[in-house]
């Protein structure tokens, strides 16, 4: 008769089934490296694990937002450097028209050049990005924003005032688009019907004082519309300029916090390998003295001491 119970053998039996389910545990997590794997190796750490991913993943979706609005305002950067290029241009004309010396043919030239620098105002307002959406619409953006009215020959506004805004951080919403009435509208300042009507101003021979008179007041005002025109634009570059720096900023906070992430989560989650090893090493002994222990046990009987 042995003198072990069915209970001496059943702890024995949960005890080496325990140690091996720590060995192969031990065993994964070595393989896979990390530690905790699944919310049963350590609830508190996988729900701290989770936590960090997700804030993680949204910092990621932020930095691909200011990507984006990056490109975007680049874009009207770029534009806006020709539109003010264009704008200085015709303020050369603008100058050169109020030479005294000049006779109408001269004029006449000059409205031409001016004529072209009014073309090309018109076709960079009219400017698609590379999504093919018209730049200067706003929401409208399948509109072309500036269409010649054939009744006054001015160009008319067929956009609207909405500017499309980007979350390029948790507590921040940035328009990253501009309107055509805004740049080319603003303060009552309309500036292809100021340079349409200098053209005709142009084209029109001065014959005597009260012609003089009415080239060089309609001239002085042009002068000082188009400079009204051009702070305006100049306005709306500073503008575009500081949120680009703001982008760039942004950037670099939110680099720090995902290497921030990208540490807390290896903290919780990387298995120190050189513990894990030796913990390999003393868990096996373990369980080695822990099966010989227990085949040893099981042949006890009553026999043995007799």
């Amino acid at each position: 008769m042995r003198i072990s119970t069915n209970s001496i053998y059943q702890t024995g039996t949960n005890r080496l089934m325990d140690l091996q389910n720590d060995l192969s545990k031990l065993n994964e997590q070595i393989s896979s490296g990390k530690k905790v794997r699944t919310p049963a190796d350590d609830p508190v750490a996988a729900a701290r694990i989770l936590e960090l991913t997700n804030s993680q993943n949204l910092n990621d979706t932020y930095a691909a937002t200011r990507n984006v609005a990056k490109t975007s305002l680049e874009t009207y950067e770029t534009n806006m450097t020709s539109i003010t290029n264009v704008i200085l241009d015709a303020q050369s004309s603008l100058v050169a028209a109020g030479n005294g010396a000049y006779n109408d043919q001269q004029r006449l030239n000059i409205a031409s050049e001016l004529q072209g620098r009014l073309d090309s105002l018109i076709g960079l307002a009219n400017t698609k990005d590379a999504q093919g959406n018209y730049m200067y619409a706003g929401h409208k953006t399948s509109t072309v924003p500036f269409v010649l009215n054939t009744v006054t020959g001015d160009m008319d506004y067929q956009g609207d005032s909405s500017k499309r805004a980007l979350q390029v951080d948790v507590q921040r919403q940035m328009p990253v688009t501009y309107t055509g009435n805004e740049l080319f509208q603003a303060n009552g300042n309309d500036l292809f019907a100021t340079l349409k009507d200098m053209v005709a101003l142009l084209k029109t021979p001065i014959t005597d004082a009260t012609t003089q008179k009415t080239f060089s007041d309609g001239l002085a005002s042009t002068i000082t519309k188009v400079q009204g025109v051009l702070d305006q634009v100049l306005n709306v570059r500073a503008d575009l300029g500081s949120k680009l720096n703001e982008v760039d900023t942004l950037d670099v906070t939110g680099s720090d916090m995902d290497l921030q992430y990208t540490s807390s989560i290896s903290k919780l989650q990387d298995l120190d390998y050189t513990e894990a090893l030796s913990d390999l090493s003393k868990r096996s002994t373990i369980l080695e003295a822990a099966q010989k222990s227990y085949v040893q046990t099981s042949q006890l009987s009553l026999f043995a001491f007799i």
